[in-house]
């Protein structure tokens, strides 16, 4: 690796580190993986990664493939921003806002920037991204685009993809590409070019017109999903065509996002809590569906158990003081309306009421603002379940982003408590009820061969439970190392094989993020299994999801 390293020194205007201890630093995330880089570069612009991108590609053109890993702050939970080759870490240079439209409220940022930063920025305009994900004030914006990123509001707002509008994206070949919707003469242009971004084009709207009902089994029943490639977004009815959607989520397999521009919602800052306390997870169900049925539909609905309010309680009282008392209920569940307008939230709030009084005796609203705080509190108690050791075993990000159709909200949760009671272990649950996306961390001690078997089984066990409800394995999280070796079992065999293809023509010899999403085995994954787990890379913030 000298070669590579010398290179990217004498060649790009960042930083190039390859000591010991930067690299030791760098080989973990918040997954459950190490694997440690051999380059770690900070791009200072985008001409340093179309640099680190040609030489890459000029070196697999002579058969010595050197992977290329973007990175953020380290937040992944799939283990997408881990490599063996070059390390780009783009916080350090990479983090400024382009332009900002006031007329169209659209922002073009680079993608190292802080989502916090940059949700505050756009309050500043009164606007804001409801898709930010709970990791937003020690996260990147390119993380949560590279993994179609979503929030507790993604429920009324949609996923990281709905408001991503445009890409600046390096190439494995080094070539800079924009993407955006292109009508059928802007494309007819795109196909006639004689570069990669051409043979891009061409072969990908041939790809799409010579399997249409392939296309179609790719796109699951479940409200949000990551896993895979968006290929259903790529061509519209009307024959425009844009990559931005199948970009977004691709985890950097297909190319390395250096700019992101975005679109935005009206921010208010003022919302109504409800609370509502279920001892049943039908009841829960039913109540679910209804809402999903308002023509005013909240911007929330989400969920936590009673384990999850036993751990919390025996762990830190003070987070359920005030608001929750024993004897806990089966399940809480919270309700948000943030309309900008004052009586369409309160004309949503009389309604979903008047829905959650049907199969709850307790139900609960709240206008005020440092109440609803120590409420979502106890919907953030998940914090506490994560960060908290259990002697040498741990919470582990594992089974944990699967989401069905909302129908079969009551049947996920049962097969859950099912497996983990099978497996002899309390199980704490939490998520998006509103799209059966939940959340799950089973205690497991990394340093030990029989735990490390059974992460692998329970993951296994996890996933034939998914595909039997109709679901995916990952809602927003993504597949990353971690569920990259289920993808196969989740789709059926042409559409996996499309993936396959689709990866193929972006990354033809394959330095991109390799071991990533696409093309990954169990048996290649197990190595990397660290021998214990933590979140040092987040200890400076409180670690939500």
């Amino acid at each position: 690796m000298n070669r590579v390293s010398h290179y990217l020194q004498e060649h790009v205007s960042g930083e190039v580190m390859t000591s010991v201890d930067a690299r030791s630093y760098f080989s973990t995330d918040n997954s459950i993986f190490s694997l440690t880089p051999s380059v770690i570069v900070y791009p200072k612009n985008e001409n340093d990664i179309r640099k680190t991108a040609r030489f890459t590609w000029q070196l697999a053109e002579r058969g010595r493939v050197v992977p290329i890993t973007a990175r953020g702050n380290g937040t992944d939970l799939s283990g997408a921003a881990l490599g063996s080759g070059v390390l780009l870490v783009y916080p350090a240079h990479l983090n400024q806002v382009k332009f900002y439209d006031a007329k169209t409220a659209e922002i073009t940022v680079e993608a190292g920037i802080n989502f916090g930063k940059l949700q505050q920025l756009l309050q500043s305009y009164e606007r804001f991204i409801p898709s930010a994900p709970s990791s937003l004030e020690y996260s990147t914006l390119g993380g949560a685009v590279a993994n179609n990123a979503s929030s507790r509001r993604s429920f009324k707002y949609g996923s990281m993809r709905q408001y991503v509008k445009g890409l600046r994206v390096v190439l494995a070949n080094g070539e800079v590409i924009e993407t955006m919707r292109l009508n059928k003469r802007e494309l007819n242009r795109k196909l006639g070019l004689s570069s990669l971004e051409g043979e891009i084009y061409r072969s990908l709207d041939a790809l799409l017109e010579e399997n249409k009902s392939v296309v179609e089994k790719s796109t699951l029943e479940v409200t949000k999903n990551s896993a895979g490639y968006n290929l259903a977004d790529i061509q519209d009815k009307d024959g425009s065509f844009d990559l931005t959607p199948l970009i977004v989520g691709s985890q950097g397999t297909l190319g390395l996002i250096t700019e992101v521009t975005l679109t935005s919602e009206p921010y208010n800052g003022k919302s109504s809590l409800i609370t509502a306390y279920f001892n049943s997870a039908e009841d829960l169900q039913s109540a679910v569906l209804e809402l999903r049925k308002l023509d005013e539909v909240p911007s929330a609905i989400e969920m936590v158990d009673d384990t999850l309010l036993t751990s919390v309680a025996s762990e830190n009282a003070n987070y359920l003081k005030e608001v929750v008392d024993k004897p806990y209920p089966k399940f809480i569940l919270f309700v948000e309306y943030d309309n900008v307008n004052e009586h369409d939230r309160n004309k949503g709030v009389k309604k979903a009421v008047k829905i959650l009084g049907k199969y709850s005796d307790t139900v609960n609203s709240e206008t005020d603002t440092d109440k609803q705080k120590l409420i979502w509190k106890v919907r953030d108690a998940s914090s506490i379940i994560s960060g908290h050791p259990h002697g040498k075993a741990n919470p582990l990000p594992l089974i944990d982003d699967g989401i069905v159709t909302p129908d079969k909200l009551a049947k996920f949760l049962s097969a859950i408590y099912d497996q983990f009671k099978k497996e002899h272990m309390q199980v704490a649950i939490w998520g998006h009820a509103g799209d059966a996306n939940l959340h799950v961390q089973p205690i497991l001690d990394l340093s030990q061969v029989g735990d490390r078997q059974k992460a692998f089984r329970m993951l296994e066990d996890f996933t034939k439970t998914i595909k039997e409800l109709g679901g995916s394995t990952t809602g927003q999280y993504n597949e990353g190392r971690l569920r990259g070796p289920l993808l196969a079992k989740l789709y059926p065999d042409d559409v996996y094989q499309l993936f396959n293809k689709v990866k193929k023509i972006f990354d033809p010899y394959g330095t991109l993020n390799p071991g990533v999403k696409i093309n990954v085995s169990t048996d290649e994954v197990r190595p990397l299994l660290r021998d214990k787990y933590s979140l040092e890379h987040v200890y400076d913030h409180l670690p939500l999801s």
